[in-house]
Parts: C-alpha cells; sequence; structure tokens
C-alpha cells in the first residue's frame, strides 16, 4: 500500500479532519518564514488530541543539530524531514527515522542521493528560493531513476487530479501533499483531502 503524508498542518481541526480522512501520517514544518510554519508548543498541543498510530513527520531545513533533537523529543515526532543542504553525517546524528529530501532540477541531482543512508528519499520540485511547497511537479521519469537509491516518497505539486498517474508511473512508497490539498496556505481542504486519499487508493490496486 501507497502511504499518504498530508504536510503543512497548522490547526487542530485540520489535524483531526487528516487523521479520520485515513492519512497515514501528517507533516509540520517547523521552517520559519514558511507560510505553514508552525510553532514547536502549538504542534505538541495538537498532538496530544491525535489517535495514536498516527505518524508525525517534522520538516527543518538547514537548522542546528541540537534544535532539531529538542523539536523532535518534545513533539515525539515520528520522523525528521530535512529540506536543507543537511549533509550525511548530519542525517546519521540524529539518531531518529529520516527522510532527507532533494529538489530535482535534472539528472544530475540523482547522484547527491548516493552517499545518504536514510529510511527514505522524499523528491520535490526545484524551485530557486523554495525549499518546498512550490506546488509544482517535475520530471517523474527522474523519480522512477531514483528508486535505486533506496525507498523514495513522492512529492512536487500532487493533486487529487495527478496523484494517480504519478503512483503508477513511480510506484513509490509513498506520496507527500501540501499545497495540493489547500484551500489556501496551512489551511486544508476536507474535500481535496478525501479525493487525493481516494484517487492514491485507486492507483494503488491497479
Amino acid at each position: 500500500m501507497v502511504k499518504v503524508k498530508i504536510c503543512g498542518i497548522t490547526n487542530l481541526e485540520d489535524a483531526l479532519m487528516v487523521a479520520e480522512a485515513g492519512a497515514d501520517a501528517l507533516g509540520f514544518v517547523f521552517v520559519p518564514g514558511s507560510p505553514r510554519y508552525i510553532q514547536p508548543q502549538k504542534a505538541e498541543e495538537i498532538r496530544r488530541h491525535l489517535p495514536p498510530f498516527l505518524s508525525l513527520v517534522g520538516v527543518f531545513a538547514n537548522a542546528p543539530l541540537e534544535e532539531v533533537k529538542r523539536v523532535a523529543e518534545a513533539c515525539h515526532l515520528s520522523a525528521i524531514q530535512l529540506h536543507g543542504g543537511e549533509s550525511p553525517a548530519y542525517c546519521s546524528a540524529l539518531g531518529k527515522r529520516v527522510i532527507k529530501a532533494f529538489r530535482l532540477k535534472d539528472a544530475k541531482g540523482l547522484e547527491d542521493m548516493g552517499p545518504y543512508r536514510v529510511e527514505a528519499l522524499l523528491l520535490d520540485s526545484y524551485c530557486p528560493g523554495q525549499l518546498g511547497g512550490t506546488g509544482k511537479t517535475f520530471d517523474w521519469c527522474l523519480a522512477q531513476e531514483a528508486k535505486r537509491y533506496g525507498r523514495l516518497i513522492l512529492s512536487g505539486g500532487l493533486t487529487p487530479e495527478n496523484v494517480a498517474e504519478g503512483i503508477r508511473m513511480v510506484r513509490p512508497y509513498a506520496v507527500d501533499v501540501s499545497s495540493g490539498v489547500e484551500e489556501r496556505a496551512g489551511k486544508k481542504e476536507k474535500g481535496k483531502v478525501k479525493r487525493f486519499l481516494e484517487e492514491v487508493a485507486k492507483a494503488d490496486s491497479d
């Protein structure tokens, strides 16, 4: 079964809706300046109301190692997702399940994945000045090639309209969506979330 992560959760209402809809994981963005940024204290308050088997992923970018460890502990994160220039050594030093994101511009970017020994690789679209949440897709042929480097999470511009195609083409371990199921940045739309999950289930059964 292809796993589904809904990222950019900023409020309890959306978190509960996403959990009830059947997502496997939700993401908290701890990157200051992001339109989906959430304070760790608020994320922990939300966590207390969530069901026990829902995975919680914290998104960071170029943050000090000790800060990431502190937030991960305080918010009881299941995994850490890194969107900056974090090195393989940095990832190993975290002592947690790590998802390393790569923004793919062309095939040369695939070579950067080789040294990383992490639980999963997340592929996102390259957009100058943005670390994620661009709403843009990339060449999924690159994603097919990237699977040789490890467990793959497909992201970048996914929507209820195109996620099934992405799954059929790439056959990833999981898909990760944020802006594609929003009514505005940081606010999820129930109908889009429901349709997204339905499309994933359909493609998964093909």
